[in-house]
C-alpha cells in the first residue's frame, strides 16, 4: 500500500459538471436531466440476464399459479351451478323429463320461464346433488391451495433473483468508483456521489421486489382471464375490453407528467444529502463564522424543493388507481346488467355469468395493480438512470496488458518535457523537467496555485499528462500498471484520513502484511508510541469520526507511521508536518531522515525553515520552475524564493493600501 491520506485536491480543479454554485459553501448542483424511461427500464431489466435460469423457474411457476387461480371462479360457478340448477329441480314435478316440462310451460304461454330453464341441467323433483358439490368444492380448495403455493415459491426465487442482481449492481458500482479518475470527483458533490450508491440503489432494490413479481403475475393473470372469459361469453368479454384501452390511456397520460417530478425528486435527494453531508462536515467552520442562519435557510429552501417534487410526482401518480378503479366499477356493472339478461333469456347460466363476473373483477385488479405499481417502477428507472449514468462514466486509461516493471526499485524520478492543464485552454505546466536522484530530498515552494500538488498528482497518475513523460527508475511510468506504481510510493497529505477501526489497524494500512514488531517500529518512528500509552487501549483504541477522539497533530503522527510502516521507493510529504507542534516536528524530521536514506523525497512546504536541508528546492510559479538550486544558492540569488523566504521570516509588509473603515464599501 502506498498512500497514507487520501489523494490531495489538485491546484486548479474544473469547473463543476454542469451546475451552478448553490451548496452552503458554493458547491455544485446537479443539473437536472428528463428521463428516457423506455431505454433504462430495458436496460434495468438486462441485468437480470445472469438469472436466466431463475427467472425462467419464476415464470413457470408464476404460470401455474395464475393458471390454477384463474380455474377458480370456473369452478366455483359449477358449484353455482349445482346449488340453483338443484333448487329449480326440487320444485319441479318428479318423474317428468326437462322436454316435457318446458312443453307445458310453452303451452301456458310462459316463455321467460321457458328460456331461462332451458340453459339448465335440470334433473326433476331431484333437489341439490351435495356429493357432487362437495366434490367441486373439494376440487376448488385444492386449485387454491397449489396456486398458493407455487406463488409463494415464485416469490421466494424472485428474491434471491432480485437481490443477487442488485448485489451485482452494488459490485459493479464499487468496481466502478475505482476506475474512475480523479477528475470525476473533483466535479462530483461527496453528498451526491453517496445518494447515488446508496439512496439510489436501495430504492432500485425494492422497486424491483415489488414490480417484477406484480408485473409478470398482473400479465399472466390478464392473459388467463380473457382466454376464460372469451371460453364463457364473448359478448361479455368485448365489454370487458373496453378496460384495456381505457386503462392505458388514463396510465400513459398520468405517467407522463409524473415522470418528469420522478427526476426531481431523485435528483434533489441528491443534492439535499450533498448539502446535509457538507453542511455536517464543516459544521464547526460554519458556527465560527456564523453562517449557521445561511446555510439552515438553504436547507429550507433545498427541503422545500425536495417537497413539492416528492409530493408533485406521488400525487399525481396516485390518480392512476383512483381512475382506474372508477372504470373497472363502470364496466363491472355494464357485466352484471347484461349477464343478467343472458341468464334471463338462457344464453348463459347463472353460474358461469358468477364466474364472468368474478373474471371481470380479477381482470380490472391486475390493471389496477399494473397503474398502481407506475409510480414505483417510474421511482425505479429514474434512480437506475442516475446509477446508470455513474456507470457510464468517463473511465481513467486502462492499465497496459503487459505492464513494465523497473528493474531495481532506487527510486529516480525524471521529469522530461512534462505538460498539463486541467482546462484545455488554461495552461498550467508547461514543457517542465527535472530529476529526482535517489536519496535526495526535492522541496517544492511556491505560492497557492503554483502547481505544486499538481506536481505530486501526475507523478500518482491522479491525472494523465497532456505532453512529455515521467519515468521511474527509467521507465515511464504510463507503461506501468497504477497499482505497481502507487505501492512504490507513500504519500502524507496535509488532510489526514484515518478509517474507523484502531490505531494499530490504520498504521498497518500502509503494509497490510507487516509484522508486530513492524508495526511497532513504523510507531515509535513516527513518534506515535509517545502519546498512545496514554490512550485507555493503547493501540488497540478505537478512533471514532475520522479520528475525532485524537488530536489533530496525532492524526498526522498516525499517518506518518502508515508511510513508514509502507517502506516506498519515492516518499511524498505535501505539508505533512503542518499540524504538529515545534517540537513535534523537529523530531519527525529527524525520523524522516532515516527514512528518506537511498529514497527519493518530494516535499511541498510553505514553510520554509523545514525545508532547509534539501538537496534540491525547486520554485514554482504559474506551473513552471522559475528557481532551483539548495537553501543557500536560492538565497544568494535573491530570486523569487528569496522574496518568499523574507515575507516569513522578516517583518511583516506594510500594507500598500491601507484597509476601509468599518462600514465603508
Amino acid at each position: 500500500m502506498s498512500t497514507g491520506n487520501a489523494p490531495a485536491r489538485p491546484a486548479g480543479p474544473p469547473r463543476p459538471m454542469g451546475g451552478r454554485p448553490g451548496g452552503p459553501f458554493g458547491g455544485p448542483i446537479p443539473v437536472e436531466k428528463s428521463m428516457n424511461f423506455g431505454p433504462s427500464a430495458r436496460r434495468l431489466l438486462r441485468r437480470l440476464r445472469p438469472e436466466r435460469g431463475r427467472v425462467a423457474l419464476v415464470i413457470l411457476l408464476g404460470v401455474l399459479s395464475v393458471v390454477l387461480a384463474v380455474i377458480g371462479p370456473k369452478l366455483l360457478g359449477e358449484a353455482t351451478n349445482i346449488v340453483f340448477e338443484g333448487a329449480i329441480s326440487a320444485d319441479l314435478p318428479p318423474g317428468a323429463t326437462k322436454a316435457q316440462i318446458i312443453a307445458q310451460l310453452e303451452a301456458a304461454g310462459e316463455t321467460q320461464r321457458v328460456d331461462l330453464l332451458r340453459g339448465m341441467n335440470l334433473t326433476p323433483g331431484r333437489g341439490i346433488d351435495f356429493g357432487a358439490l362437495a366434490g367441486v368444492l373439494g376440487v376448488t380448495l385444492a386449485v387454491y391451495v397449489l396456486s398458493s403455493v407455487f406463488g409463494w415459491l415464485q416469490a421466494l426465487i424472485l428474491n434471491v433473483v432480485t437481490q443477487r442482481t442488485v448485489l451485482r449492481l452494488r459490485e459493479d458500482v464499487e468496481h466502478k468508483l475505482h476506475r474512475l479518475p480523479l477528475s470525476y470527483f473533483d466535479r462530483m458533490q461527496r453528498g451526491e456521489l453517496l445518494s447515488r450508491v446508496t439512496n439510489d440503489i436501495d430504492n432500485i432494490s425494492q422497486s424491483l421486489q415489488q414490480t417484477v413479481s406484480q408485473l409478470l403475475n398482473s400479465l399472466l393473470t390478464v392473459i388467463g382471464i380473457l382466454v376464460m372469459m372469451f371460453v364463457l361469453s364473448p359478448l361479455l368479454s368485448l365489454i370487458a375490453l373496453i378496460t384495456i384501452p381505457l386503462t392505458l390511456l388514463v396510465t400513459t397520460l398520468i405517467a407522463r407528467r409524473s415522470q418528469k417530478l420522478f427526476v426531481q425528486q431523485w435528483t434533489h435527494t441528491g443534492t439535499l444529502n450533498a448539502q446535509i453531508e457538507e453542511g455536517y462536515s464543516g459544521h464547526s467552520l460554519v458556527k465560527v463564522f456564523g453562517r449557521h442562519r445561511e446555510v439552515r435557510a438553504r436547507f429550507a429552501e433545498k427541503n422545500e424543493e425536495l417537497y413539492r417534487a416528492s409530493f408533485g410526482a406521488q400525487f399525481v401518480s396516485g390518480i392512476i388507481m383512483p381512475s382506474l378503479m372508477f372504470i373497472g366499477n363502470l364496466v363491472y356493472v355494464a357485466i352484471a346488467v347484461v349477464g343478467g339478461l343472458l341468464v334471463a333469456n338462457g344464453s348463459m347460466r347463472l353460474g358461469d355469468v358468477q364466474a364472468f363476473i368474478q373474471y371481470s373483477r380479477q381482470f380490472t385488479q391486475p390493471l389496477s395493480q399494473l397503474g398502481a405499481m407506475a409510480n414505483l417502477l417510474q421511482s425505479g428507472v429514474a434512480s437506475a438512470e442516475r446509477v446508470f449514468e455513474l456507470l457510464d462514466a468517463r473511465e481513467q486509461s486502462p492499465d497496459p496488458e503487459q505492464p513494465a516493471r523497473p528493474a531495481h526499485a532506487t527510486g529516480r524520478l525524471a521529469f522530461e518535457q512534462v505538460s498539463f492543464r486541467y482546462e484545455a485552454d488554461k495552461p498550467l505546466i508547461e514543457d517542465l523537467s527535472l530529476v529526482a536522484e535517489p536519496g535526495h530530498t526535492v522541496a517544492i515552494v511556491g505560492p497557492t496555485g503554483a502547481g505544486k500538488t499538481t506536481l505530486v498528482n501526475l507523478i500518482l497518475r491522479f491525472y494523465e499528462l497532456d505532453g512529455g513523460r515521467i519515468t521511474l527508475d527509467g521507465v515511464d511510468i504510463t507503461t506501468m500498471s497504477r497499482s505497481e506504481l502507487r505501492s512504490r510510493m507513500g504519500m502524507v497529505l496535509q488532510d489526514t484520513w484515518l478509517f474507523a477501526g484502531t490505531i494499530r489497524d490504520n498504521i498497518a494500512y500502509g503494509r497490510p502484511d507487516a509484522t508486530e514488531e513492524e508495526i511497532l517500529e513504523a510507531a515509535r518512528a513516527a513518534y506515535v508510541d509517545r502519546f498512545v500509552h496514554s490512550l485507555p487501549d493503547g493501540y488497540d483504541t478505537l478512533l471514532e469520526d475520522e479520528g475525532g477522539n485524537v488530536s489533530a497533530g496525532e492524526k498526522q503522527l498516525i499517518t506518518i507511521a502508515r508511510a513508514f510502516l509502507a517502506r516506498p521507493s519515492v516518499l511524498i510529504l505535501d505539508e505533512a508536518t503542518s499540524s504538529v507542534d515545534t517540537r513535534t516536528e523537529l523530531l519527525v524530521q529527524r525520523a524522516m531522515s532515516s527514512l528518506r536514506k537511498d529514497r527519493t523525497s518530494f516535499v511541498i512546504a510553505h514553510r520554509l525553515s523545514t525545508i532547509r536541508d534539501a538537496d534540491l528546492i525547486l520554485v514554482m510559479e504559474k506551473g513552471s520552475i522559475v528557481e532551483q538550486g539548495t537553501h543557500a544558492e536560492l538565497l544568494a540569488a535573491g530570486g523569487a524564493y528569496a522574496a518568499l523566504y523574507a515575507a516569513q521570516f522578516a517583518a511583516p509588509l506594510e500594507l500598500e493600501e491601507p484597509l476601509p473603515a468599518a462600514g465603508s464599501r
